[in-house]
């Protein structure tokens, strides 16, 4: 298949189009929480941002939406913004069923730059699934929460691999209609996205950190939350999970590789440093 031609598109997007799951989040199986889980469960410091970027993340997908003239590609960016609009009601019923203090911000004005604006939501959502993905996974095995909140989260994991799926089979094919010299620039202009990602991910935990009264998230809850937590088990998380994760989609689509790559790289000089500082035998 073709990157950039008219079977590519109707790949990717009958893909994401096909997969869509019907749910109202007033209606899941919410559980009732013990005072210990619903005292985890509100001491994660997180859940304002995240509510506001999840409706920041619906505005934005759905302005970019109306710029859209291909019909086949403006039907399945509308869907992703009615998911990323649903993931921040999710996360409202969630708030208010639970009372968990966490107030909604009003939103910035989103209508200026769309396409751009769209790119960095994009990238940034690459970046964040990589890492959630192996968070998901610590939390699921530490029991932080019952398994009935996880089955409740692992809904919007999957929408959100969907969302990264789909999204870099766009920026490929987008980058492929504007020439051979565009599509042969995707990897600098990723990784050129990415480090905007990486520079708005540092900006959110320096503001959260401020919100949390100067302590760190790591510093209030790791002992429960990420238990036995070292860097190395957590990039092994990231990896192994993203790559059990994007497994389930048909090969033919692409998939985000550069963090995948990244941690690879990585992993693979933490074997060899380990190797080589353990005592020769006498």
């Amino acid at each position: 298949m073709k990157i950039g031609s008219i079977e590519h598109r109707d790949t990717f997007c009958r893909h994401f189009m096909q997969t869509y799951t019907e749910f109202d989040p007033d209606t899941l199986p919410w559980p009732e929480l013990d005072e210990a889980a619903l005292t985890r469960l509100k001491s994660v410091p997180f859940w304002e941002e995240v509510f506001y970027t999840e409706r920041r993340a619906g505005a934005i997908v759905a302005a970019f939406t109306e710029t859209v003239t291909d019909p086949v590609l403006k039907e399945a960016i509308a869907l992703q913004g009615f998911e990323e609009a649903r993931h921040a009601k999710l996360i409202r019923v969630m708030i208010n069923k639970y009372g968990i203090d966490a107030a909604e911000r009003p939103l910035e004005d989103v209508s200026d730059n769309v396409e751009i604006r769209f790119k960095d939501f994009g990238f940034g959502e690459c970046m964040d699934s990589f890492l959630g993905f192996g968070v998901f996974k610590i939390a699921m095995q530490s029991e932080f929460l019952p398994k009935e909140m996880f089955q409740i989260f692992e809904t919007l994991m999957y929408e959100e691999t969907r969302h990264i799926v789909f999204f870099v089979n766009w920026m490929a094919y987008a980058q492929a209609q504007k020439g051979f010299l565009a599509r042969a620039a995707l990897p600098l202009t990723s990784f050129i996205f990415y480090m905007r990602a990486l520079g708005r991910m540092i900006g959110t935990a320096k503001r959260g950190k401020e919100l949390n009264d100067g302590k760190e998230f790591t510093a209030t809850q790791a002992s429960v939350f990420l238990d036995g937590f070292t860097f190395r088990r957590f990039l092994e998380d990231c990896y192994s999970e993203n790559r059990r994760r994007m497994g389930a989609f048909d090969a033919e689509l692409l998939r985000p590789s550069f963090l995948p790559q990244l941690a690879e790289t990585a992993l693979g000089a933490m074997r060899l440093w380990s190797f080589r500082a353990k005592p020769l035998p006498a």
